[in-house]
């Protein structure tokens, strides 16, 4: 182990959202020295075409104490210090950027991690997909020294696409090389900020309030969630109250004009809040947050709204499945999955409802709440979580250099 503490350079080129979460999470929980360099998060082609070498050609500038571009970077400064390890999201070519980097930063153990990747990312239509930014995740992997996932799931879907890939290459198939990403690949999934359950809320009958959390966009499929808000609506004239929050862009999904139309007197929170003690008032007032997704490789929001012990109701797929089987109560995981149909779905959120109405509560019992809260807590909060990660990457540090030894 080095006798300092380590330091490690992170270089993140769409520093925002989740991965912008992620690393200023555990950065600020972690026990290593950081030094981190990034880019705005605009543009996502073109920051996986172009990051690698905007990054080299920075660190060169610095390291030369000429003057670099301060635009492009959170905390770095001429003052780099010697580096054990380089960490960096999916989102930045590794190959590229290890050929064109000044080699005292390039030669240092390589860790990447995966938020997602662009094999296995949902497009509209199958013949979107560009395959040149998946080979570019299948590089990125075989140049690191050690490649991180956020799930299992996600590592296992990765890991299928890329060989499928790779065999369907005219000749030179590298499945050797598949095979080495597999034994060198962990699971790490990230850390959260715990937002602590309500207490003393009353058991009156009162409307069920639904929350969404995520980006406003086609893949997380909002028709079907305002579908099966219609559906419920419609079952019964069923009250509702909604809150529909996470980010939105300039390409946004016309189904939420027409959805804040349409659930104008049941809307409580509509857009994203840019205020963290904003966002946590609003989810620790939901009962139900309801995932529509077809694609998750982890669920941030999810899990959070888990910590603040909001009742989740998901697909039974994705990565849904193993982060809700960890936290809830052995038994109960098929509790909190739908079938991806408006009707399907309307029909859990009015058992949700009845329970509410006639017990105060969309639980089972107190006991399975408490439980989960507590799973989550222990499981993904950052104190517990980064000193984790903190450990599993000087492990790569101690074995980069034990390899060099021998």
């Amino acid at each position: 182990m080095p006798s300092h503490s380590s330091r490690i350079l992170a270089m993140e080129p769409y520093f925002g959202g989740s991965h912008r979460a992620f690393l200023e999470g555990w950065i600020v929980h972690s026990g290593l020295e950081w030094t981190v360099l990034s880019l705005p998060p605009r543009k996502w082609k073109w920051r996986m075409r172009q990051s690698a070498v905007t990054f080299a050609e920075n660190l060169t500038k610095v390291l030369r104490n000429s003057d670099g571009d301060s635009s492009i970077h959170a905390m770095i400064t001429k003052d780099l210090p010697p580096l054990d390890a380089v960490f960096c999201s999916d989102m930045l070519n590794l190959a590229e950027w290890r050929g064109l980097a000044p080699r005292v930063v390039r030669e240092v153990p390589n860790i990447v991690y995966f938020h997602e990747n662009q094999l296995t990312y949902p497009v509209q239509h199958p013949d979107e997909r560009d395959f040149h930014f998946g080979f570019s995740n299948v590089t990125t992997a075989i140049a690191a020294d050690a490649v991180w996932f956020n799930s299992d799931s996600h590592r296992d879907a990765f890991l299928n696409a890329a060989e499928n890939l790779v065999r369907r290459m005219p000749d030179h198939a590298p499945i050797d090389a598949v095979n080495s990403i597999r034994k060198k690949s962990f699971v790490f999934a990230p850390g959260i900020e715990i937002i602590q359950p309500v207490s003393g809320r009353s058991n009156a009958p009162r409307p069920m309030r639904i929350l969404w959390v995520a980006r406003w966009e086609y893949d997380k499929s909002p028709a079907l969630f305002f579908d099966a808000l219609s559906a419920f609506s419609e079952s019964g004239r069923r009250r509702f109250e909604v809150s529909v929050l996470g980010e939105s862009f300039r390409e946004c999904p016309k189904i939420f004009d027409s959805a804040k139309e349409r659930f104008v007197d049941e809307i409580v929170h509509w857009g994203y809040l840019e205020s963290r003690t904003e966002f946590e008032q609003a989810v620790r007032s939901a009962d139900v947050i309801l995932s529509t997704s077809n694609h998750e490789f982890f669920g941030i929001g999810v899990v959070e709204a888990l910590s603040a012990g909001v009742f989740p109701l998901t697909p039974n797929a994705l990565a849904y499945p193993e982060v809700i089987g960890r936290s809830c109560v052995p038994g109960t995981i098929e509790e909190h999955f739908h079938d991806s149909s408006a009707l399907g779905i309307a029909s859990r959120l009015k058992e949700l409802d009845d329970r509410l109405q006639r017990r105060g509560t969309v639980w089972s019992n107190e006991v399975d709440q408490e439980q989960m809260t507590r799973n989550v807590e222990d499981l993904f909060s950052w104190n517990d979580h980064a000193p984790r990660m903190d450990a599993a990457l000087i492990e790569t540090i101690q074995r980069y250099e034990s390899e060099l030894r021998e």
